[in-house]
């Protein structure tokens, strides 16, 4: 690939010999100290986008426990991404056991035929399942009393440098003019996987009915009507931020930005990842009689900064002072703007509509 197509894959389009690179980029940020784990927005997604033939066990949008395995299976290990100098790290496809197919169960011998058997559920290859997509929920990482986890809402990160972009040989990823958003062409895919195996993320699917390759497409139908993307609008946390990051006025600058509170996950892979993540403040540590126990975080300092880098420390101090701040009854623009007192104000003014109006 030459140097101007090169640069074409990574940012944007090449339309007539002329590189064609995103207006403004449309972003999210997740508030990780609000996520309840109850899955609304996967199952929104889900209903919304993925209910077709081949998609039964695809999940867009997923939400996993860390510490954890992720979805699929060991992702973090598998690879992708860009070396420092721009070249594609070494990666491997992740397997439909990986992912966690759609299982099947044995409703009608159990329900319908008088069986003393119990529901069991089989994997595409009619065995037990070995993984699914939150195979270790709510299991988490320490030792008693001092246990913990959190839940890790991911989706496509839709890159400003995206991997599978580049690697696609048939051109048919890119990102969409007026916002950004990584999009693919299923006319133009012919499902050679290239962009699964150099996705650093894993959050590419493969529809094995159809041949091609499945994400994440923020939503643009609604988006392009001026509604929220599903799994933000409906989020009972309200943890979902919504926005352009050029946006000075909005969350979604100033968190990423101005008050540097808001993370990318695993920077280093190379991509511009636009997702990012306010990451979760430790409950106390506690004694084995109960008593506080101050002398470190609960939730080690070492494995978040694997996940978001080395400025997470400094973040977790910026939310620790902001919120003592609210605690004494004073000011804190940073904390008003996370806790998120009604619904539209964290998302992007024009993308409030409700969509039974439309």
């Amino acid at each position: 690939m030459d140097d101007a197509k090169q640069e074409a894959a990574r940012i944007g389009r090449e339309i007539d010999g002329q590189i064609v690179r995103p207006k403004r980029q449309l972003a999210m940020v997740f508030d990780l100290n609000k996520c309840l784990g109850c899955h609304t927005c996967s199952i929104a997604c889900k209903t919304q986008w993925t209910r077709e033939e081949g998609m039964e066990g695809m999940w867009w949008n997923v939400v996993n426990t860390l510490p954890g395995e992720g979805t699929p299976k060991s992702w973090e290990t598998m690879g992708g991404g860009f070396e420092p100098d721009g070249r594609q790290r070494p990666s491997r496809i992740p397997g439909r056991e990986e992912f966690g197919d759609a299982w099947q169960f044995n409703q009608q011998e159990v329900l319908f035929e008088g069986s003393a058997s119990h529901l069991e559920p089989k994997n595409f290859k009619g065995e037990k399942p070995s993984w699914g997509p939150n195979w270790d929920e709510d299991q988490g990482a320490g030792e008693y009393p001092n246990s913990y986890f959190f839940y890790f809402p991911r989706l496509c990160n839709h890159c400003t440098h995206p991997a599978c972009l580049e690697a696609c040989p048939r051109g048919a990823i890119y990102k969409r003019e007026q916002d950004g958003i990584v999009l693919i062409d299923e006319q133009k895919c012919k499902g050679f996987r290239f962009c699964m195996e150099a996705c650093p993320y894993k959050r590419i699917y493969y529809n094995h009915v159809k041949l091609v390759s499945q994400k994440c497409i923020f939503c643009f139908p609604r988006i392009d009507e001026g509604v929220a993307p599903a799994c933000a609008r409906q989020c009972p946390g309200r943890l979902r931020f919504v926005g352009y990051l050029d946006d000075e006025n909005g969350p979604i600058h100033k968190l990423v930005h101005q008050w540097k509170v808001a993370l990318p996950l695993h920077e280093e892979f190379g991509t511009g990842p636009n997702i990012f993540y306010v990451p979760p403040l430790s409950p106390p540590r506690v004694t084995a009689t109960g008593k506080p126990d101050p002398s470190k975080p609960r939730i080690p300092i070492e494995y978040l900064q694997s996940l978001f880098g080395p400025r997470v420390e400094e973040a977790l101090r910026i939310l620790e002072t902001e919120r003592a701040k609210k605690a004494r009854g004073e000011a804190s623009e940073l904390m008003d703007t996370l806790i998120v007192y009604r619904w539209p104000d964290n998302i992007f003014p024009d993308l409030t509509k409700d969509p039974a109006t439309l």
